[in-house]
C-alpha cells in the first residue's frame, strides 16, 4: 500500500503526483534489477567483442555468448550452466531492446501480484524451460530472454484466469488481450528465425509454475478495509512448491539432453 493513503490529507488540495523513478525502482526491485544486470551482460559481450578485435555481439570474438549461448552439443557435453546462461545473453542491440521493453512493460505487473520473490522464481525457472525446450526441438543455437518473459506472461495470464470471477470484466479483457498478442507472437516466430520452441516452453513453464506457486487472492473483510485482498495461500506451501518446480524443469532439462529431436 502506498504510504501517502496513511497520511493526513490537508485541507489544501494537491495534485497527484506519479512516483518518481527511484520509488518505482525500488517497488519493481526485480524487474528493474533485471533490465540492469541484462544490459551490464551485453555491455560486457560488446567489449569483450572489442578487445578481440571485432564488435560483433555473439561472433567469434564474443566470450560470453561463446561461452553461454544454448549449443546442444555443449550442453550434451556436460555445459549444464548453459541451461541459465542463454537467459541473459542478446544477439544484437535490437535483440535486447525489444526483450528488456517486453520486461519494462509486463515484469511491474507480475511483480506486483507476485512479489518480489516469486517473480524472480517464475523468471528464472521458465528461461530454463524456454532453453530445454529449445534444447530438446531446435538444433539451432539461440540466445535471449524472451522464453522467461513469455513465461512471466503466462504466470500473470494464470493469475487474471484463476481470479477472472474476482476482478471481473477487468481481468477477462486483460486476459483476452494477453492470449491475443501470444498467439502473435507465436505465430510470428513460425515464420522467421525466431526460436519459437524456446518461447512455448518459456510460455508453458510460466503457466505451470504460476498454478505451483501464484497467489490466491480472496477478500479479507475488517472495519478499516472493507475490501482488501490477501493472498490465502501459506508461504510455506510456496516454498515447497517452488522446490517441486525445480525438479520438474530439471527433469525436463535431463529429459531434452536425451530428446530424440535434439540433433547434436
Amino acid at each position: 500500500m502506498n504510504d501517502s493513503v496513511n497520511q493526513t490529507i490537508s485541507e489544501r488540495p494537491r495534485r497527484n503526483k506519479s512516483p518518481d523513478f527511484r520509488t518505482t525502482v525500488l517497488r519493481f526491485p526485480v524487474t528493474y534489477g533485471t533490465i540492469v544486470i541484462t544490459l551490464i551482460v551485453f555491455l560486457l559481450q560488446w567489449l569483450s567483442a572489442f578487445a578481440n578485435g571485432n564488435n560483433l555481439i555473439c561472433g567469434p570474438e564474443d566470450v560470453i555468448c561463446q561461452a553461454g549461448a544454448k549449443v546442444n552439443w555443449a550442453i550434451a557435453a556436460g555445459e549444464i550452466w548453459r541451461f541459465f546462461t542463454p537467459i541473459f545473453i542478446h544477439a544484437n542491440a535490437g535483440h535486447i531492446f525489444v526483450n528488456m521493453y517486453s520486461l519494462y512493460a509486463v515484469g511491474p505487473s507480475v511483480e506486483l501480484f507476485y512479489g518480489r520473490e516469486r517473480t524472480a522464481i517464475v523468471y528464472l525457472l521458465s528461461g530454463v524451460s524456454g532453453v530445454a525446450f529449445s534444447l530438446a526441438f531446435n538444433a539451432n543455437n539461440s540466445v535471449g530472454a524472451s522464453g522467461a518473459i513469455f513465461g512471466i506472461v503466462g504466470a500473470l495470464a494464470w493469475f487474471l484466469y484463476r481470479h477472472r470471477d474476482l476482478f471481473g470484466a477487468v481481468a477477462k479483457d486483460q486476459l483476452r488481450r494477453i492470449v491475443v498478442v501470444i498467439a502473435l507472437n507465436l505465430a510470428l516466430g513460425f515464420s522467421t528465425m525466431i526460436d519459437n520452441w524456446g518461447h512455448i516452453g518459456g510460455l508453458l513453464g510460466g503457466l505451470l509454475i504460476g498454478w505451483f506457486i501464484g497467489p490466491h487472492l480472496v477478500r479479507s473483510q475488517t472495519l478499516d478495509q472493507p475490501n482488501r485482498l490477501v493472498d490465502s495461500r501459506p508461504w510455506g506451501e510456496v516454498v515447497s512448491n517452488s522446490l517441486f518446480a525445480v525438479v520438474v524443469v530439471a527433469i525436463c532439462c535431463l529429459a531434452a539432453i536425451f530428446s530424440p529431436f535434439n540433433q547434436h
